[in-house]
């Protein structure tokens, strides 16, 4: 190959390159936008609470207990055998013994390894925390550890707190 070839291989290679600088910067000429000062539109964000101490909260629990059957309870608590243990004395498994449950603080098995989300959270296993975490642990306590989608059906929800609360040296009195 001549040098005459090769200045023109060089000549192509700079005539498409300053084609592309040069419609770049015409079309952002031709194409200008004003670019609003204020966006177009604005979300709302609502900050939804997850108190659960609320009278409105008291009375609902109270019509939930009464739905709730303990014998019901022990037959859905088959499902959370599997992680938990439920009897006096009984070990850790996946997740923490739960006999006294009701009424304990919450991360309060000495010698389990709760997620820094449980281990934070400063309150009690009432019956209207249980029924909120069991309903979606992951949403009640976000950064829980415990994958479980929850119970969707009250009645469901009541009869298993009702058994873990038959579980118990001292069981708290119901609502």
């Amino acid at each position: 190959m001549d040098s005459f070839e090769i200045n023109k291989i060089v000549a192509a290679i700079l005539v498409v390159v300053l084609m592309v600088i040069g419609i770049d910067k015409l079309s952002d000429v031709i194409f200008y936008v004003d670019k609003p000062e204020t966006p177009g539109y604005v979300v709302e964000v609502k900050q939804v609470s997850t108190a659960s101490s609320t009278t409105e909260n008291k009375i609902d629990i109270i019509a939930l207990m009464a739905i709730g059957d303990a014998a019901s309870g022990k037959k859905l608590f088959k499902k959370c055998i599997s992680c938990h243990s439920i009897v006096k004395g009984g070990k850790n498994k996946i997740g923490p013994a739960l006999y006294n449950v009701v009424g304990r603080k919450v991360g309060g098995v000495a010698d389990y390894k709760y997620s820094k989300a449980l281990a934070a959270y400063e309150k009690e296993w009432t019956f209207e925390e249980l029924n909120g975490f069991l309903t979606k642990p992951a949403k009640w306590v976000k950064g829980t550890k415990m994958a479980y989608a929850g119970l969707k059906k009250e009645e469901d929800r009541a009869s298993i707190i009702k058994y873990l609360n038959q579980n118990s040296d001292s069981p708290v009195p119901l609502p």
